[in-house]
């Protein structure tokens, strides 16, 4: 959306917070539930807060599309359904199916797709942006623009971008994600905390550099550079693109200063655990779900003999409990290492 907007392009940057309110069932095996009205505001501020470290404000217009939704007449509703099939809405991967296994299809589920193509025909768009998940929706939206005599808005579907996991896609619910506004350093750190074979796919996706120099890139880790120089290129791209250069820089040194220094691995296990009370998850049963102990009562000796560390620094506290939606590197020993995300 920024490189349209840098060639000049109007940006209408939609918030779905009627459609929330229905629940998009892609990629689900079962009738999803639907967000309420509160949680809507809410993530709804969120994306605001985050989209204008990329968008530039002046030319980006945030629209919602209760806007035009909430004062939809039943009656209404009843012609933009008619204008799409229940043959059609079946041709959707996740419905068909569910439909050929027996599973239920709530009729709510149906409205989803016709709402959401019926922004691009109030928003008479004539490019609409999406996942690659969000195909057949976008697609809905040039038939309905079609329907109502307008030229069919062109689709463009970029890929969905994995996790720190390496398997789930990115998401807050998973504990898997790097956040817009993270501070430097963890962006960085998780950044570094990458597998080698998943880099490749963030370069790929994130980078702005040219596919020949990340190809060259590769041709050089194939001939034995370390590929945690590689890395050190991506984790500077992005910091600087969501902070400033001198952030990056000092998020580098301070990376270099706690894990190399303190010969911390290039790579290790991710694990997400959930927290427990007040939403937050005391260190020996942390250390106990990581793996990186056989029980708490071990993890609580070795605490007491300095031997845990938390993104190098030793931990003495025993009682530490470390909140929901945290990202640290916790070290027992000298060979042991995971890095833990509470969710």
């Amino acid at each position: 959306m920024r490189q349209f907007q840098d060639l000049g392009h109007q940006i209408l940057f939609l918030i779905g917070d009627f459609t929330g309110m229905i629940g998009d069932p892609t990629g689900k095996s079962a009738t999803r539930v639907p967000l309420t009205s509160g949680e809507v505001i809410e993530n709804a501020k969120t994306y605001q807060e985050q989209i204008f470290r990329i968008l530039d404000l002046e030319h980006t217009q945030v629209v919602f599309n209760s806007s035009w939704m909430d004062g939809m007449r039943a009656a209404n509703l009843v012609q933009l359904a008619a204008k799409h099939t229940v043959a059609r809405m079946l041709e959707r991967d996740d419905f068909s199916k569910r439909f050929k296994s027996g599973q239920s299809i709530a009729i709510h589920e149906f409205l989803y797709p016709l709402v959401q193509g019926y922004d691009s025909v109030v928003l008479q768009a004539d490019i609409e942006l999406g996942g690659t998940d969000q195909k057949f929706n976008l697609l809905v939206g040039r038939q309905l623009q079609e329907a109502y005599g307008q030229e069919p808005q062109v689709v463009i579907t970029l890929p969905i971008l994995e996790g720190l996991d390496g398997v789930q896609k990115m998401s807050k619910s998973l504990g898997n994600y790097i956040g817009i506004t993270d501070s430097p350093d963890d962006m960085f750190g998780k950044i570094m905390s990458i597998s080698d074979a998943l880099m490749w796919r963030y370069l790929e996706l994130l980078s702005l550099r040219s596919a020949s120099e990340i190809d060259t890139w590769r041709r050089s880790v194939a001939a034995g550079e370390n590929p945690r120089d590689v890395k050190f290129r991506l984790a500077e791209e992005l910091v600087t693109r969501f902070h400033d250069p001198t952030a990056a820089w000092r998020a580098q040194e301070g990376f270099v200063a706690r894990f190399q220094k303190g010969a911390m691995p290039d790579t290790m296990p991710h694990v997400t655990l959930p927290s427990q009370e007040e939403g937050t998850l005391p260190i020996a049963n942390l250390l106990k779900g990581a793996q990186l102990v056989k029980s708490t009562s071990e993890a609580l000796r070795l605490i007491g003999q300095g031997a845990v560390r938390v993104d190098g620094e030793r931990l003495d506290d025993s009682t530490s409990g470390f909140r929901s939606g945290t990202t640290h590197v916790y070290q027992v020993g000298k060979r042991r290492f995971a890095r833990v995300t509470v969710r």
